[in-house]
C-alpha cells in the first residue's frame, strides 16, 4: 500500500508517492508555474538503490484543478497507482487551520467547512489546498484523506506568546493572533534532531530556523512549540526573500500619507518587493553572496540585516527557553549557505553557540553537527522533508482513527 502526499502552493503542486510502511519514496516531484506558459512537471522515480530516473516535461496547466487531475492521471497511466488507487491514504498539506486544528485530522465535510472559514487568513494558499482535497475525494472516494496543517504545531503556544497587545474584540471577534507557519518543517527537524542525538524530544529544548525564501524561527521546549516568529500571516518575523518581516506598523500609515499608495499596493510591496529583494534587488541568496564577494555594498548590507535579525531571535528565544540544547538550521538557505550559518553564530560563543568553520563548510546532505566539542549547544544542519512529515502524520492519523 502507498500514501500520496499533495502539497499545493500558490503556483505549484508538490507531490510524493511513498510506501505506507517505510515512507520510502516511489515518485517525488513538482508541478510548477501553474497558470503560465512555463508550466512543467519535474519528478524523480525511485528504486531500492535511490533515484532510478528523472522526468521533465513542459505542458500547459491553467489552474490547480487541472494540475491535480493531471497528476492523478500521470501516476495512474504510468502504473504507480491502480484504477481505484492502491492507496492507504492521501495526505494534504493545508496552510492555515486557525484555532480549530491542533493536529492532523481525517477530512470530513465538517473539516472542509472549517478550512473554508480560514480562507480570509490564507487567501492565496487555502483555496488551492481545498481544490486538491476536492479533486482527490472525487477521484478516490473510498480512500481516507488527511489534512496536515502548517499552523498545527504552533497551537501549543501559550496566550502570552500568541496574543497581540490589541483590543480584546479583535481576538474574540476576528481571531487576530499569532498562528505561525512552516509547522511541518519545524516539527520534522525537531524530531530528526532528537532521533539523531538518541534522546526523547520531550527532554530537549531547541531553536529551529527554517531559512528559505520564506523564513521563520521557532522555540521548542520539551517537544512543544512555545513561540514562533511568523504571526497572523507569514509576513511577520525574520527578513525573508521578498517579505520584510518585523517592521514598525506605522510605516504602513506613513506610506499611505506620503506616497499615496493604496493599501493593496503597500501589501504587495511588503510581501513581494521587500526583504532581500527590497534591499539589494535579488531574493536569491546564492546570487547575493556572489555579489558580496565582488564588493557589492548593497549585497553586503542585505546579508548583514538578514543574519542580524536571525541572531536577535536566537537571543530572545534562548531567554524564554532558559536552556538551549540544539540550534537547527534547515531549508534552502539554512541547509546550503555556510556563510549565513557562520555569520549568524559568530559572537554567540558566550551563549555556548560555538560553530566550527571547517565542519560548517563541508558538504552536508544529512543531519550533521557543526559545533565545537566544547560548545554547550549542539548546532545542527538538518535537511527538511515536509512531504515525509506529512506522510508520517497521515499514517498516524489513520491508525489512531481505527
Amino acid at each position: 500500500m502507498k500514501i500520496l502526499v499533495i502539497n499545493s502552493g500558490s503556483s505549484s503542486i508538490k507531490f510524493r508517492l511513498v510506501d505506507a510502511q517505510t515512507f520510502y519514496p516511489i515518485v517525488n516531484g513538482i508541478l510548477e508555474c501553474i497558470g503560465t506558459q512555463r508550466s512543467k512537471i519535474s519528478c524523480s522515480i525511485y528504486n531500492e538503490k535511490g533515484i532510478h530516473k528523472k522526468h521533465e516535461e513542459f505542458l500547459l496547466i491553467n489552474s490547480h484543478g487541472e494540475g491535480v487531475k493531471f497528476l492523478v492521471d500521470y501516476l495512474h497511466n504510468r502504473g504507480f497507482i491502480g484504477v481505484f488507487g492502491d492507496l492507504a491514504a492521501i495526505g494534504h498539506r493545508v496552510v492555515h487551520g486557525g484555532e480549530w486544528f491542533k493536529k492532523s485530522v481525517l477530512i470530513t465535510e465538517s473539516v472542509i467547512g472549517r478550512i473554508r472559514k480560514t480562507i480570509p487568513l490564507a487567501p492565496i494558499h487555502n483555496p488551492a489546498n481545498l481544490i486538491g482535497i476536492d479533486i482527490c475525494r472525487d477521484t478516490f472516494p473510498s480512500t481516507p484523506q488527511v489534512a496536515v496543517f502548517d499552523t498545527a504545531f504552533h497551537q501549543s503556544m501559550p496566550a502570552k506568546a500568541y496574543r497581540y497587545p490589541l483590543p480584546e474584540s479583535l481576538y474574540s471577534e476576528h481571531r487576530v493572533r499569532r498562528y505561525g507557519f512552516h509547522g511541518t518543517s519545524h516539527q520534522y527537524v525537531a524530531n530528526r534532531a532528537a532521533e539523531f542525538l538518541g534522546k526523547p524530544l520531550s527532554q530537549l529544548n531547541l531553536i529551529t530556523l527554517h531559512l528559505g525564501n520564506g523564513a521563520s524561527a521557532t522555540a521548542i521546549q520539551r517537544g512543544r512549540a512555545i513561540d514562533t516568529s511568523m504571526g497572523l500571516t507569514p509576513l511577520e518575523g525574520l527578513m525573508m526573500g521578498t517579505r520584510c518581516g518585523d517592521i514598525d506598523p506605522a510605516i504602513i500609515f506613513y506610506l499611505a500619507r506620503v506616497s499615496g499608495l493604496a493599501i493593496d499596493k503597500i501589501e504587495t510591496l511588503l510581501n513581494q518587493k521587500s526583504g532581500l529583494f527590497g534591499v539589494c534587488g535579488s531574493n536569491d541568496m546564492r546570487e547575493i553572496q556572489q555579489r558580496f564577494k565582488q564588493g557589492d555594498e548593497q549585497a553586503k548590507l542585505a546579508i548583514e540585516i538578514y543574519c542580524y535579525r536571525i541572531k536577535k531571535y536566537i537571543g530572545a528565544y534562548l531567554a524564554i527557553l532558559g536552556r538551549l540544547d540544539v540550534l537547527v538550521f534547515t531549508a534552502g538557505v539554512g541547509e546550503n549557505s555556510p556563510e549565513v550559518r557562520l555569520q549568524v553564530c559568530q559572537g554567540l560563543e558566550h551563549l555556548g553557540i560555538c560553530i566550527v568553520p571547517e565542519k560548517n563548510k563541508a558538504k552536508i546532505n544529512s543531519a550533521t553537527e557543526i559545533q565545537n566539542d566544547a560548545g554547550a549547544v549542539k548546532i545542527m544542519v538538518i535537511p527538511t522533508d515536509e512531504e515525509t512529515e506529512i506522510a508520517q502524520q497521515t499514517q498516524a492519523c489513520i491508525q489512531n482513527s481505527q
